[in-house]
């Protein structure tokens, strides 16, 4: 999307990317509540600027915002913050009904387990790493979006799947 026509209206623009706000809130605020709460302010932020809109990236946009606005919330609830909660079992992948019991089992442990190590990992690293593999966004897109440098980005990136793929090796070792 080059540019967005001067009447197009918000909900065309921004809300075929409210999933993926969400799903940056939820990551951000590790819990579902938080998060409704960050993308409804986001969404009222949103709204409000939305006459500036210049129509060059809809999603990032959006995304920024929600991404400020958590951070602001954060800030504000510092050390009022809950503790990671697992994900939702909506929020879990569907198992494939040819699984036996067992095997749907184990697949749900260990996107369980996944889950419970991004939640875990820095705020930083746990941002850019749902913003790279979860929402599927170039390293140019999620600069813009934190306000770093590229190399930045990566830089964290590599941090964040190191320490995952750790955790998660850390948890297998375990009895």
């Amino acid at each position: 999307m080059a540019g967005r026509a001067v009447h197009e209206p918000f909900e065309a623009v921004v809300l075929p990317h409210l999933d993926a706000a969400f799903n940056l809130a939820r990551w951000l605020m590790r819990g579902r509540g938080d998060a409704e709460d960050v993308v409804q302010e986001a969404l009222v932020r949103a709204l409000t600027y939305f006459p500036s809109f210049r129509g060059t990236n809809p999603r990032g946009w959006l995304l920024q915002i929600v991404r400020h606005t958590a951070y602001a919330s954060m800030k504000l609830n510092r050390g009022a913050m809950a503790p990671a909660e697992m994900p939702d079992a909506d929020d879990a992948a569907l198992t494939d009904p040819a699984d036996d019991p067992e095997a749907a089992l184990m697949k749900r442990q260990n996107q369980a387990r996944v889950a419970h190590s991004i939640s875990a990992l820095e705020v930083e690293l746990r941002e850019t790493l749902v913003l790279r593999e979860l929402e599927e966004m170039s390293y140019k897109e999620i600069a813009q979006i934190t306000g770093v440098p590229i190399g930045t980005v990566m830089s964290r990136l590599w941090r964040a799947r190191r320490a995952l793929a750790a955790a998660i090796k850390m948890e297998g070792a375990a009895p």
